[in-house]
């Protein structure tokens, strides 16, 4: 377990401001008084974040959609959830980002992709229920990437990611930088670690799959620093 704190405390804080109306009920979240991973690690979770978008520019262009995978702190995972996320301005889509996701707003539609509202109320629901009042640390391999994309979606609907997660943001390449790992680049850690690549054929390729991978990178860490240190 003290291994896997120093992982914890190898970590980006993001400090997006919020205009929400929700700021007292971040604040309470917050608070997470003398408990701590390292003390109480039956209290804590981790939630490894993928996001996929209409292009680079988080409040110009949008999420299509957002893969959750919820574990402990030794990365076994306890539930998952997928969603597909209808933006609002389609027609902002670049090209990098069709050539990665395959995104058309009419495929989309067919497949069931929900609303910024539905998609925040599902994402809420679905952690809620799964983090049962445990203080849950969202993990992503780009952290800032992520967060960024997550931050306007839920502003958009008058709430903030920050009622979900504590306030410590946790970044995949941080902790191999931090074992010495100097090529942060997702294909040489999964050669490092041998970890099973994600589709990246672009119909295949989603928020599921990437969180999913993240996970697999934070197993392989874990099993690292266990088996070899």
């Amino acid at each position: 377990m003290k291994k896997i704190l120093v992982l914890l405390l190898i970590v980006c804080w993001i400090g997006f401001g919020c205009n929400s109306n929700k700021n007292s009920d971040v604040l309470t979240f917050m608070d997470v008084g003398s408990s701590l991973p390292s003390t109480n690690p039956d209290e804590w979770l981790m939630a490894f974040v993928d996001v996929e978008t209409t292009g680079l520019i988080p409040g110009y262009h949008e999420m299509i959609d957002i893969g959750m995978v919820i574990t402990d702190l030794e990365g076994n995972v306890i539930d998952s959830m997928f969603c597909l996320v209808q933006p609002e301005h389609p027609e902002r889509l670049s090209e990098g980002a069709y050539a990665v996701n395959a995104f058309d707003p009419q495929l989309w539609n067919s497949r069931g992709a929900l609303s910024s509202k539905a998609a925040v109320d599902s994402i809420m629901s679905f952690h809620n229920r799964v983090a049962d009042g445990r203080y849950v640390l969202l993990t992503a391999f780009n952290s800032q990437f992520d967060t960024a994309f997550m931050d306007h979606l839920f502003r958009s609907c008058d709430h903030s990611w920050r009622e979900l997660f504590h306030y410590m943001v946790l970044d995949v390449p941080s902790m191999a930088w931090g074992l010495g790992f100097r090529d942060i680049r997702p294909y040489t850690l999964m050669e490092k670690y041998n970890v099973t690549d994600e589709p990246h054929v672009a119909k295949d390729h989603t928020g599921i799959t990437g969180a999913m991978l993240n996970v697999r990178i934070y197993q392989a860490i874990i099993y690292h620093l266990e088996h070899i240190h």
